[in-house]
């Protein structure tokens, strides 16, 4: 009895391995795929890098800055049509956490629209006068 246990497999022990003839073979490749690890918390990792992303905070001008802005901005306005080269440095508040970053935009103004209170550059860069922190040029050195 003990030696029909040894052998009971011993008719198809050496048989080759049975391969369809429908289905191809599975590469290695895609038998280990199978076992890769997974991401179990899709997004995690998109959410740390935006955690550590840093942004910058807005400045609080002061009544001085803004006025010598509001002087600038009217000189600009008088100049328009004169290609009068400027930088303008504004805030962009970013649009997922607090914060933003200051930006500089140098240009000549296309115009001043009061209503919607932006300056636009002849490039067509829309800056919002309320987030303008500083305007340089040679107009303003004279």
């Amino acid at each position: 009895m003990k030696d029909q246990c040894n052998h009971k497999y011993d008719d198809i022990i050496n048989l080759p391995h049975p391969t369809s003839k429908k289905h191809p073979r599975m590469s290695l490749y895609a038998r280990t795929a199978q076992f890769s690890p997974f991401a179990a918390l899709t997004g995690h990792e998109a959410a740390i890098k935006e955690t550590v992303r840093q942004t910058d905070a807005k400045q609080v001008l002061s009544e001085e800055v803004i006025a010598e802005l509001n002087k600038k901005l009217y000189l600009i306005a008088e100049t328009i049509g004169t290609q009068q080269m400027v930088e303008i440095t504004y805030f962009v508040p970013d649009a997922k956490k607090d914060g933003g970053a200051y930006i500089t935009c140098s240009g000549c103004v296309k115009k001043i629209d009061k209503y919607k209170h932006t300056v636009v550059m002849t490039d067509q860069t829309i800056i919002p006068i309320e987030q303008i922190s500083d305007i340089e040029g040679e107009m303003f050195e004279e």
